[in-house]
């Protein structure tokens, strides 16, 4: 018996890049690899690095089953390349730590471990992802929550049009709360969505 092919939800071509796209997460074939991703050093703001492969499963599972959540693999030119979470950031996250208003939808990417650096690709993906969120006309503001020492994700961030409103303390950990709205996003170079 053969696994079906999630459908691709979206796709986006960075003009140096090629073709960026998200499906579904299937977890029967996709498993292992989200493991393999979460686990590595690399992933280390995720704090999964004592998961086991069906703590993973489990948590996704979760998350696909959940109203407010969801998860989505990308793509690099058909490739699986980074992860993706979205979640509603007044029931998700960030309940009780902000005032939500209409339209904010927190999200979380992860790129995947790898020996060959392509220039430009990390930032590739947030703009796809973020040209995947506001693909949606309801979502007006997208919502952050990194760790305050991941100064690189801070960085890819101000590249896509987030301003950090104020640190904020979570159960995990200590977080940069920032925000990005569809006109920041534009103003920095993101697509009109």
């Amino acid at each position: 018996m053969t696994s079906r092919v999630p459908d691709i939800l979206f796709s986006a071509t960075d003009p140096l890049l090629g073709e960026f796209s998200l499906r579904t997460l299937d977890l029967v074939a996709d498993g292992s690899l989200l493991h393999r991703w979460l686990t590595h050093p690399k992933a280390e703001f995720w704090m999964r690095q004592d998961a086991r492969p069906h703590d993973i499963v489990r948590e996704y599972s979760a998350i696909a089953a959940a109203d407010d959540h969801d998860a989505f693999l990308g793509l690099h030119r058909g490739t699986p390349t980074f992860l993706v979470e979205r979640y509603d950031p007044a029931e998700v996250e960030l309940k009780g730590l902000y005032e939500a208003v209409p339209g904010d939808v927190g999200m979380h990417f992860l790129t995947a471990p790898t020996e060959t650096r392509i220039s430009g690709f990390t930032r590739a993906v947030i703009r796809t992802v973020m040209e995947f969120l506001f693909a949606d006309p309801a979502v007006r503001r997208v919502v952050v929550e990194p760790d305050v020492r991941n100064t690189a994700v801070h960085a890819l961030n101000a590249m896509v049009g987030f301003v950090p409103e104020r640190e904020i303390d979570k159960p995990e950990k200590k977080a940069l709360l920032s925000f990005c709205t569809r006109d920041q996003f534009i103003a920095a170079g993101g697509t009109k969505a």
